[in-house]
């Protein structure tokens, strides 16, 4: 599994129903695992984002699927990034 960094900000139609935020976020979450895919965690955010979804899928096309999924129910923009544990960054940091 790769994990993702999976940052999101509201649109229009996402902030004017910013009540259902939380039913959104557990429908994705069943997305992601119908797919194959594990919301690891997920944080609701002040600042530039306003969400954070850590995301392991199988593969990138899996986590680039379920971005635009979500993308294209018109609550939220999104922005994917591979996320790399320690260990993982080690290894490229081999090749700097």
């Amino acid at each position: 599994m790769v994990r993702y960094a999976l940052l999101i900000k509201f649109t229009e139609k996402g902030i004017t129903h910013v009540k259902d935020s939380p039913k959104r976020g557990a429908a994705f979450k069943e997305m992601a695992s119908k797919a194959g895919a594990k919301v690891e965690a997920m944080y609701w955010l002040q600042g530039d984002y306003d969400g954070l979804v850590v995301l392991s899928a199988p593969d990138e096309s899996t986590a680039a699927g379920l971005t635009l999924s979500v993308a294209a129910l018109g609550n939220v923009h999104t922005c994917l990034c591979r996320a790399f544990d320690e260990a993982e960054f080690k290894e490229v940091l081999k090749k700097v």
